[in-house]
């Protein structure tokens, strides 16, 4: 068996350990790995018989019935090793066989590497589906007045279509509520949503993070290049919240993809073909801004294929009651502190305009519970711009100072038998307390 020139320069490149014996067991050859691994030399082994120099050498055995052994630890000294070996097969006949060796170092480091690779890999899933989930679905939309009921059902319509939709309204109001409800009605629920804010990036940032870029596209470009948010949005839906404040320019590229169905990130030479679902929503009029020349009216037609507009909290006043308590039980649950609303504070609600829509009445939900003492929301706890529309409305009546100082009286003495209890013991500690005589608390509470 002879080993040829262009084979020995192919064998000798290797990493692996390699040894060749012939159908008498005699080596014919070593590499240069293989004297690295077992540290025996070449003019040590080759024309011996392995029988003679490793009596307990496996590769005879291999050569005699023709049959591979394979993941065989072995040891030389201090060095342990992986074999595997194969008979030479020619023209039916064995003429011989193979040894390949890796150090288990080298397998250790290498199993150890995957093994990093692979809790590395499932992080970042951990994290992009985290991120990829849509939060809401139809069933967290609050809709009591008749022109809500109207759009919810609308927008469950369209959910199991596969159409742009593009969803308008005043900021507040519920935009991304809706997009993301709409994602999950759709048969795209178990594919990513990823949602992206367009007015919160400047100058060509969107583009990088919409399409993605390859590596050394720019300067300062990220090693090993960023996937971009389309890309990442494949099989599901991108939401383009703000889509009004895309520069004309990228409008254009946005529009080539909407229309081909394929992205090149920048600086990439390959087109990918993508499936993606785009919902989109701004808070401004997009036909003004065509007829402004700000927004391209051919995307306009792309993205608004189905649209909706979600009408401001001030024009279904129904939706008003339902949510203030959904946001009353939200908090409640969150801080154990349970909170009730009168109805002056309520109608003192049904009446402001609400200029900042749900936003706003969540956030002065929050606010009047925080006010309260008594985990009773007055139309004194609500903010005073609230008030102010109140009394303009003439929904706050003055009381006189007698009314209040007795309104005073009543909460003091309600907490304080809350604090010592209902008890005749109870009930003195509390006369005690308010610096009365336990007579005139009984008198009181008559």
């Amino acid at each position: 068996m002879e080993i040829t020139n262009w084979v020995k320069i192919i064998l000798d490149s290797l990493y692996d350990g390699v040894l060749i014996a012939d159908k008498e067991f005699i080596v014919k050859y070593i590499n240069p790995s293989y004297t690295r691994i077992t540290k025996v030399e070449d003019k040590d082994i080759i024309g011996e018989s392995l029988l003679a120099i490793r009596p307990g050498a496996r590769l005879p055995h291999v050569i005699r019935n023709g049959e591979k052994q394979l993941r065989i630890q072995r040891k030389e000294g201090n060095i342990e090793y992986v074999v595997n070996m194969a008979p030479i097969i020619e023209n039916g006949q064995i003429i011989g066989g193979i040894s390949i060796l890796n150090e288990i170092t080298d397998v250790y480091k290498l199993t150890e590497e995957l093994n990093k690779s692979n809790i590395t890999i499932q992080r970042l899933k951990r994290q992009v589906k985290s991120i990829e989930q849509a939060k809401y679905n139809f069933d967290n939309i609050i809709s009591k007045d008749e022109i809500s009921i109207e759009m919810k059902s609308l927008a469950e319509k369209i959910a199991i279509t596969d159409s742009n939709v593009l969803i308008t309204g005043e900021s507040g109001t519920g935009k991304e509520l809706y997009a993301s409800s709409i994602h999950n009605g759709s048969y795209r629920k178990e594919g990513p949503f990823i949602a992206v804010n367009c007015a919160s990036f400047e100058g060509n940032l969107l583009e990088s993070e919409i399409f993605g870029y390859e590596e050394g596209a720019f300067t300062g470009a990220r090693k090993g290049g960023k996937i971009g948010l389309f890309e990442l949005a494949d099989g599901g839906t991108l939401f383009l919240d703000e889509v009004s404040e895309i520069g004309y320019g990228l409008q254009a590229k946005l529009l080539r993809v909407l229309q081909e169905g394929t992205i090149r990130p920048i600086g990439g030479l390959r087109e990918k073909t993508l499936n993606v679902r785009i919902i989109a929503a701004t808070n401004k009029k997009l036909e003004n801004m065509i007829t402004e020349g700000k927004f391209r009216e051919d995307l306009y037609y792309r993205v608004a294929v189905i649209p909706i507009n979600i009408p401001p909290l001030r024009e279904r006043k129904e939706d008003i009651k339902p949510l203030v308590k959904h946001f009353i039980n939200e908090l409640s649950n969150k801080t154990r502190r349970y909170v009730e609303i009168t109805n002056d504070a309520m109608n003192m609600l049904l009446s402001y305009p609400w200029p900042g829509n749900i936003r706003e009445l969540k956030n002065t939900i929050e606010f009047a519970s925080n006010m309260t003492d008594d985990c009773i929301i007055t139309p004194d706890n609500l903010p005073k711009i609230i008030q102010r529309e109140g009394i303009k409305k003439n929904l706050v009546k003055l009381k006189s100072l007698e009314e209040v100082i007795r309104e005073a009286e009543a909460n003091e003495i309600r907490k304080a038998i809350l604090i010592y209890g209902d008890t005749v013991e109870g009930k003195k500690k509390a006369a005690e307390a308010l610096d009365i005589s336990l007579a005139t608390l009984y008198n009181k509470l008559k």
